[in-house]
């Protein structure tokens, strides 16, 4: 497994992904995605920022996130506490093609983001409330609870953060 920065070579692949994801949030009954977002444009503004990132096995894309080192504007405010009030790495968007789920990629992921920013002394995620499986994921993995942020549209997310 590898990853790498996505390019606009990739978007097919991606934008792939990231529809599959769409309709399982859609048939598991979980609002999230359900309102054009993510989409291309999203993808190639994070492509051009170089936070874009692909998981590929054996040349073929399995995933997709969003990997950085800037500040979320949406993590300023918490109706909660975060662990630390330092720089963090944060990832939004991860999404695994759907013959790939259950074989632990978003762990990978995370692992292999970690190592692009080694100095950083945590990493932060947020998740919609009916995600369970991705709330799950990141409980299991270290993250801990910190309160709810709210996203520019106003919508709510439960936030997540893991010291490294």
């Amino acid at each position: 497994m590898k990853l790498r920065l996505t390019t606009t070579n990739d978007l097919t692949a991606v934008m792939t992904i990231i529809n599959q994801a769409k309709v399982y949030f859609k048939e598991q009954g979980i609002n999230q995605w359900q309102d054009g977002y993510p989409d291309e444009l999203t993808i190639i503004n994070d492509i051009s920022r170089h936070e874009a990132y692909v998981l590929e096995d054996n040349g073929e894309i399995v995933a997709t996130a969003m990997i950085s080192k800037e500040l979320e504007p949406s993590y300023n405010y918490i109706e909660g506490k975060w662990l630390q009030d330092n720089a963090y790495i944060v990832v939004h968007r991860i999404a695994i093609r759907n013959d790939q789920k259950g074989k632990g990629l978003a762990k990978i992921i995370i692992d292999e983001g970690l190592k692009l920013y080694p100095k950083k002394p945590s990493i932060r995620m947020d998740t919609h409330d009916d995600n369970l499986s991705m709330q799950r994921f990141l409980i299991k993995y270290g993250f801990e609870y910190c309160g709810t942020i709210y996203l520019e549209n106003k919508e709510t997310r439960r936030a997540y953060e893991k010291i490294l």
